[in-house]
């Protein structure tokens, strides 16, 4: 996946593609994507006219933008029903502060489809070990949720703890690459952490299940 921190376009078209996690909102510029969010329309507009993005509605777009959320819902489709493990769609970090930048782009070699990390790891790997805290933080921000995959970083006990679209919703996820992995061979599917369900009207492969030793907490995003 290519990703970019360098301004170009400053025009996004914004669209809400619906998903069984709930709504994400979307905003793509012509030459990549910005923002794959959870909330409302209003939250992610407000995002980007913060970081000096002036946004339109998709119908009302250029070609680039339209053609650059088309492809965000296919691959976000085809992921959430395990037909593909990564995602291909240019995206651009602009909406990241720097630290945050470094930390979300480094996760897909980090913490490949179907693994979880700690904080306190990928802190280590990026070279701030005593940052765990500050990752975590980086994390909540991640501009560009699902596709880049902070749901696979894990408290230090091996806890689920706090995500953007709630902690069912990271569940799902991290049940969902399990699963898939697991038909590979590559692993089995574990057991289920109690007290959690997916998402309302989510669907899932059967015996979905979540990564090994993972355990429910209701607390904030913390190492």
């Amino acid at each position: 996946m290519r990703t970019s921190n360098i301004p170009g376009d400053t025009t996004a078209a914004v669209a809400v593609h619906p998903t069984p996690l709930g709504p994400l909102v979307l905003a793509a510029t012509a030459d990549a994507l910005v923002l794959c969010c959870y909330g409302t329309p209003e939250t992610g507009v407000a995002r980007l006219t913060r970081a000096g993005l002036r946004t339109v509605e998709e119908e009302h777009a250029d070609a680039g933008s339209r053609a650059v959320l088309a492809e965000t819902r296919t691959q976000l489709d085809a992921y959430l029903t395990g037909a593909r493990r990564d995602f291909t769609v240019p995206v651009d970090l602009r909406l990241a502060t720097p630290f945050s930048r470094l930390t979300v782009a480094a996760l897909d070699a980090f913490v490949p489809y179907g693994r979880t990390a700690t904080y306190a790891q990928l802190a280590a790997a990026l070279d701030r070990p005593r940052a765990a805290r500050a990752v975590g933080t980086a994390l909540g921000a991640n501009p560009v949720c699902v596709v880049l995959p902070c749901h696979r970083i894990v408290g230090s006990q091996g806890s689920l703890t706090g995500y953007a679209g709630g902690l069912a919703a990271k569940q799902f996820l991290l049940g969902l690459e399990s699963w898939h992995d697991g038909l590979t061979g590559e692993r089995e599917p574990a057991a289920l952490p109690t007290g959690l369900t997916a998402p309302e009207g989510l669907t899932a492969p059967e015996g979905l299940t979540a990564p090994e030793g993972l355990t429910a907490s209701t607390g904030p995003t913390a190492p």
